[in-house]
């Protein structure tokens, strides 16, 4: 396509027009409006490149189906472009009290398409309640269709069906889109799924947000300055200009409105501008103004050529001006399907009227919570549904009869996908480009969507900007956790004062180093709600593949390392010299590099226990409970050759054990020479220690004469080495022990990327 844009006037929201704005357009697109197919450019084509297992390939070239001999595109017989895309769902049935085998592990991708075992009789029958039961529609280009009813009465469950969101081995019935069957990887290029809750980043700004959307959904090929176009025309599309530069917010800190968060969090969803956006109760908690204009928004998006399937609980009378199919629900079942103006005549032929002036919608309502309150429930009001719906099919069978039109998908489905990028659509990573004179290319034009739309290392790189600007505007967390660090150091530090190479001094050595240690992997702790608190966005943008796993998780360590060296360098300052540590400057080098690997190791674990645990109460046990073990049995308390035998594995896997060691041999094997016990200090300790000290030296020279060795008040009794072959701390040399707990801290990341890979299915089972 162009390498440059037209400009385009932006539109505000208006709350009365005919058409909502349009809020997915990339500026200077060319793209054809729905009623008008004279501006439809079909000279653009896509780049050609090997058809790699992770790319949907879609032809681009325009065929005879859409194209007449002159070129242009065919209409349909009202002079209006065809439907190019429609979403049929047939007898979805969803029971939740089925017994599963190892659901944890199915990587199961796809809705079950078979319409045959949908209601699953005889032998397959089984008992549990039934969220869906034999719930059938469609939802069109173009269109609005709302799904309604009380708490309970399925809709969220049926738009997590149509979003591919529930385990094939649980949902019954067929889903398609242009009659082709819908699941995968097709429909995560290709639709947006906004959630009921905003899960948002408080610290960053509406422009920031909205920007790190546009950086993960469109591609490379889309330069920075096209992009920061595409997201300043979604704001003011959105109606967020106002609210630009200022925070989300959360409850602590003060940020947008209500109304404006739930427009950023449907913008984010839709800067690639998907084919189909699901949406789950947009409104909800929203005043009427605000719930009004989120719908309009949603307009707007559906006019530009999406599906938009949303729930909703209890529209105002306007919000249902702004709607075109309505499906209400009642215990999983359907009790009406159609337009909003054909409300008022289903219900007086089921023979409950609407009154003048009631809003149509509330009156359904409510009559179907009484229904629901009475024994008989609504079995009644769904055989009639069913059978007004029969009769609506049968007279729109017959008008298409008479006129000739028949309402159905013009294309199939990779042809309307084809159809739609024309357009303009970003479906993500479509990389496109014009020909010679702006010709299409000759037989071999297609299109490559790849699954994700940014290369791996352009994932890392714009998630570890996004969390390093929320980290630098909430300072406190790392200053919090700094001056925990140099407290602790302080303490240590005046507590292990100077200590002296005497016996009591070598205890004392212990004593420090099992506690510096510890604090390395006890004020890790704080890694641990980082990602319990970004769950939840993770698991909306890599829903619809907006980054790869590998890439979170290779981020999540790129941000959290530069703290962890400041940290060791503040404990390493105050507590090295202070306490008077061996080996001069390489020994602090050393000392400063294995308290960097605690901390590595120890953030490690804690990343990989967020990825397991669901609350961070039960997270901060399982990090209490688990370092103490690991100090129990690390050699400090008990040597290594005193461990029980069963018991003895768990030395081993102890994080402490490593660094422990480590610091244990840096001190005591820095200096070969070095003595920590001379002459009667052999004495301390025992009952002699209190005796004279003449007394202890003629007790020194008899023992000397006895045992033929010479012996007297400055002769060296024990040396380092002495000291860490009482400790058995012999296996492993200081830097082994130094790469070991670095190799932990890698461990533990792959292994908390194995927990999002396994835990993170966005799907229900």
């Amino acid at each position: 396509m162009s390498s440059s844009f037209r400009s385009r006037r932006t539109l505000p929201i208006e709350e009365d027009g005919e058409d909502a704005p349009r809020a997915d357009l990339l500026p200077g697109h060319q793209r054809s409006d729905r009623r008008s197919a004279s501006s439809t450019n079909l000279d653009q084509h896509v780049v050609l490149g090997s058809h790699s297992p992770g790319h949907v390939v879609v032809d681009l070239r325009p065929t005879a189906a859409n194209v007449d001999g002159g070129g242009k595109l065919e209409l349909d017989p009202v002079g209006r472009m065809p439907v190019h895309f429609v979403l049929a769902f047939h007898d979805l049935t969803y029971n939740v009290g089925r017994p599963r085998r190892m659901a944890f592990w199915r990587r199961s991708r796809h809705v079950e398409t078979d319409a045959t075992t949908a209601r699953g009789g005889g032998a397959r029958a089984r008992e549990g309640a039934l969220l869906l039961d034999g719930v059938s529609g469609e939802a069109r280009e173009g269109e609005i269709m709302a799904v309604l009813g009380a708490s309970g009465a399925g809709k969220t469950t049926l738009i997590d069906a149509l979003a591919d969101r529930i385990q094939r081995d649980s949902l019954r019935g067929a889903v398609t889109l242009n009659g082709e069957p819908l699941g995968g990887r097709m429909l995560k290029v290709i639709s947006a799924y906004v959630m009921q809750d905003d899960l948002l980043y408080p610290m960053l700004t509406v422009a920031e947000t909205l920007m790190y959307s546009a950086e993960f959904r469109l591609p490379r090929s889309l330069s920075a300055s096209k992009k920061a176009t595409r997201v300043q025309e979604l704001i003011d599309q959105l109606g967020l200009r106002a609210a630009a530069n200022t925070i989300i917010g959360d409850e602590g800190r003060r940020g947008v409105s209500g109304g404006e968060r739930r427009r950023v969090s449907i913008g984010i969803d839709i800067i690639h501008d998907p084919i189909i956006l699901f949406l789950d109760e947009p409104t909800s908690g929203l005043d009427s103004t605000s719930a009004f204009m989120v719908v309009k928004v949603l307009q707007g998006i559906a006019k530009s050529g999406s599906v938009v399937i949303m729930s909703i609980h209890q529209p105002s009378y306007r919000i249902i001006g702004l709607i075109d199919r309505l499906m209400f629900l009642s215990r999983g079942r359907t009790v009406y399907y159609g337009p909003p103006a054909s409300l008022p005549l289903f219900f007086s032929e089921f023979g409950h009227p609407i009154p003048d002036g009631q809003n149509p919608v509330e009156f359904a309502l409510d009559h179907v919570r009484q229904l629901e309150a009475i024994p008989e429930g609504t079995d009644e009001l769904v055989e009639f549904s069913k059978a007004w719906r029969e009769k609506a099919l049968a007279r729109a069978v017959s008008s298409a009869a008479c006129t000739g039109r028949h309402d159905k998908p013009s294309l199939p489905l990779k042809e309307a996908i084809r159809m739609s990028i024309a357009r303009g659509k970003l479906v993500s990573g479509a990389t496109t480009s014009t020909g010679d004179n702006g010709t299409a290319a000759a037989a071999a034009s297609t299109a490559k969507v790849a699954t994700y739309a940014n290369p791996w290392w352009a994932e890392v790189w714009v998630l570890a900007r996004r969390a390093f600007t929320n980290t630098r505007r909430t300072p406190e967390l790392f200053l919090i956790r700094l001056a925990t660090v140099v407290v602790t150091a302080f303490i240590l530090a005046t507590v292990f004062w100077r200590l002296d190479n005497t016996p009591k001094g070598v205890n004392e050595r212990f004593g420090f180093f099992a506690i510096a240690v510890s604090t390395m992997f006890y004020t890790s702790a704080d890694a641990l709600p980082v990602f319990l608190v970004e769950r939840y966005i993770y698991l909306r943008e890599t829903a619809h593949n907006a980054y790869r796993r590998s890439s979170y998780t290779v981020s999540n360590a790129i941000v959290a390392f530069p703290p962890l060296v400041a940290l060791s360098l503040a404990f390493t300052a105050i507590t090295f010299f202070a306490v008077g540590l061996a080996g001069g400057a390489g020994g602090f080098l050393f000392f400063a590099l294995i308290v960097l690997a605690s901390f590595w190791a120890g953030s490690g674990f804690v990343t990989f226990l967020s990825g397991v645990v669901p609350h961070v109460i039960i997270g901060y046990t399982v990090v209490v409970a688990g370092l103490a073990y690991f100090l129990l049995l690390s050699g400090f308390f008990i040597t290594r050759d005193r461990i029980p035998s069963y018991w003895i594995w768990l030395h081993y896997l102890s994080l402490i054990k490593y660094p422990y060691e480590a610091v244990m041999q840096n001190e005591f094997g820095a200096e070969a020479g070095r003595c920590f016990m001379r002459g009667v200090q052999m004495f301390d300790g025992t009952p002699m220690a209190r005796l004279p000290v003449e007394t202890k030296v003629r007790v020194l020279e008899a023992m000397s004469r006895s045992m033929g060795l010479e012996l007297n008040s400055g002769s060296c009794i024990t040396t380092g080495p002495d000291i860490l072959a009482r400790q058995a701390v012999t296996e492993l040399g200081k830097w082994s022990c130094l790469w070991v707990t670095v190799a932990w801290g890698f461990l533990f990341r792959a292994l908390f990327y194995l927990t999002l890979v396994l835990g993170s299915r966005n799907r229900r089972r």
